[in-house]
C-alpha cells in the first residue's frame, strides 16, 4: 500500500487519515482488537511511523506484545525497513504485569520483532549505542508509571539522541482531583520545558502523544 505521508517537504506533521483507517480497521483490529490501544492511538502510532519511517524502533514493557504487533504490521504494509527492538523485564523479576509465558505471544517468530530483557530504557539505549543501522530512530514509552519513571525515560532520550521520534502511552490529562493518572502528562511537560519539541496528542484516555523535534521534517 502506499505510504500516506503527504507534502514531505512542508513543516507540519500531515498524513492520509484515510489510507491509515482503511489500515487500523481492515489490517490492525483483525488483529490486536482495541483493548489495548484505541482507534484514535493506533491511528497516531501508524502515522507516527509513516511519517518518520524509522530503521530502529525501541519499546518497553512487551507483555503480551500489542503495540509491537501494532508496528510490525504497519511497516510490512507500508514497505518500512525497520528493526523493532520490544524489551521486557527479565523472568527472574517480579511485577504486577509481567506476562512471563505470554511475553511477546503477539510477535514472537517475527523477523523484524527483536525481543530482548532487562530494563527498557538501559537496554534500549545500549542496543542503539551498538548497532550499525543508521536512520532515523524511534521509542515508544508506556506512560503507565510514576512521574519520575517516565521523566527518567524522557530526558535519557532527549540527552542522549538529538532528533529521537517520542510515542508516550497513557498521557491523557485530567483535572487533578479526579484521580486519573497525570503523572505522564506533567513528565512531558516537565522533560520538554525550553526545548524545541512539537507534541501531538490525541483526544480522551488513556491517550496517546507524539514528541518530535521541530526542525526533523
Amino acid at each position: 500500500m502506499i505510504n500516506p505521508s503527504l507534502n514531505i517537504n512542508s513543516t507540519e506533521f500531515e498524513v492520509d487519515n484515510r489510507i491509515i483507517s482503511d489500515f487500523v480497521l481492515n489490517k490492525l483490529i483483525p488483529v490486536v482488537g482495541i483493548s489495548a490501544f484505541p482507534i484514535n492511538e493506533m491511528m497516531l502510532m501508524v502515522s507516527a511511523v509513516c511519517r518518520f519511517t524509522p530503521t530502529l524502533l525501541f519499546e518497553w514493557g512487551t507483555n503480551s506484545g500489542n503495540s509491537a504487533r501494532i508496528f510490525y504490521e504497519t511497516i510490512k504494509e507500508f514497505n518500512i525497513d525497520c528493526q523493532i527492538n520490544s524489551i521486557e523485564l527479565p523472568d527472574d523479576v517480579f511485577h504486577t504485569e509481567h506476562p512471563h509465558e505470554y511475553r511477546g505471544i503477539l510477535v514472537k517468530g517475527l523477523p523484524e520483532v527483536v525481543l530482548h530483557q532487562g530494563d527498557g530504557i538501559t537496554e534500549a539505549i545500549k542496543i542503539y549505542l551498538e548497532s550499525t543501522i543508521s536512520g532515523d530512530v524511534m521509542f515508544f514509552i508506556d506512560g503507565d508509571h510514576s512521574y519520575k519513571s517516565v521523566k527518567r525515560e524522557l530526558d535519557i532520550i532527549l540527552r542522549m539522541i538529538q532528533g529521537a521520534v517520542i510515542l508516550v502511552h497513557d498521557t491523557f490529562y485530567q483535572s487533578s482531583d479526579s484521580g486519573y493518572n497525570i503523572d505522564p502528562y506533567l513528565a512531558i511537560k516537565d522533560a520538554l520545558r525550553g526545548k524545541n519539541y512539537k507534541v501531538i496528542s490525541t483526544i480522551g484516555s488513556p491517550g496517546m502523544t507524539l514528541i518530535y523535534k521541530t526542525n526533523h521534517i
